[in-house]
């Protein structure tokens, strides 16, 4: 069969191993600059609201073939 290392060193190896990596990547991190921020909501939100109109218009494509 196999090890599925679920007991004790490693499991703990493992945990260890992803705190270091989580710890790696933290602290690359940088806060996005008011523009960077700005930028990526507006594209969101053109994002959001293309998606809603497609639903709106097929819902009426719908009530239209429906009746």
């Amino acid at each position: 069969m196999e090890d599925n290392n679920l007991g004790g060193s490693g499991f703990s190896t493992n945990a260890k191993s992803f705190l270091i990596k989580c710890k790696r990547v933290w602290s690359t991190l940088k806060k996005p600059s008011r523009k960077e921020f700005e930028m990526v909501a507006k594209i969101s939100a053109i994002g959001i609201v293309i998606l809603g109109l497609f639903g709106f218009l097929i819902s009426i494509v719908i009530k239209m073939i429906a009746g």
